[in-house]
């Protein structure tokens, strides 16, 4: 995220205006927009694995799965922020065109520039959205998924999985999602990703 250069803040009406006439993309922010960079290729293909995954699952259940390029508002007056996947299985969302306001997952792909943003701030204000239940971080340089869950008692438990980590009975580490009750092998949102040691290893 790059800040972009303003001479006063923008009310969110204006922000939303405003970005209609954009080529890039701008999270919203206290009235400050923040230019969205490119991912990289493994994050693009994460991203992609896991809504191709959901649409799957979800097909004729009343959900809906978006990828990057759907924003979601924590609220009429922001903040808005461009999240990798989401999910809204809220009647209210169903027929909206520009803005979700009512998911009940959102997922993260990290990076460099944005992980402690995302591990911080952003999930903040997600947490403002009264209909989450689940918010997903995914690290693109090694299988390693952490999932933050609403739990009973309102608070946000951390459920960590990791490729190297097996089930009793030797097989591999499924991922659950329980927002969306959807189970899948780790390597799964991995396919057709290349990681560092594998380019190290080509040299």
């Amino acid at each position: 995220m790059i800040a972009q250069p303003q001479p006063q803040l923008m009310t969110p009406q204006e922000y939303l205006e405003w970005e209609e006439q954009q080529p890039l993309k701008y999270d919203y922010i206290n009235g400050e927009v923040f230019a969205m960079t490119g991912g990289t290729l493994p994050h693009n293909s994460i991203a992609v694995n896991l809504t191709s995954a959901l649409k799957n699952h979800l097909r004729g259940k009343g959900c809906k799965v978006f990828m990057a390029d759907a924003k979601v508002g924590v609220s009429l007056q922001g903040p808005f922020h461009y999240p990798d996947v989401m999910v809204s299985c809220d009647l209210r969302d169903q027929r909206s065109r520009k803005i979700i306001y009512h998911p009940c997952l959102l997922v993260e792909v990290l990076s460099p520039g944005t992980e402690a943003f995302d591990r911080g701030k952003k999930f903040k204000h997600y947490r403002r959205i009264d209909t989450l239940k689940e918010y997903v971080l995914i690290e693109p340089d090694k299988m390693n998924v952490e999932s933050y869950r609403l739990n009973e008692k309102g608070k946000w438990e951390l459920t960590s999985y990791s490729f190297e980590e097996t089930t009793a009975n030797g097989t591999e580490l499924e991922v659950y999602l329980t927002s969306v009750d959807f189970r899948c092998p780790i390597s799964l949102l991995y396919e057709d990703v290349v990681f560092p040691e594998d380019n190290l290893e080509e040299t």
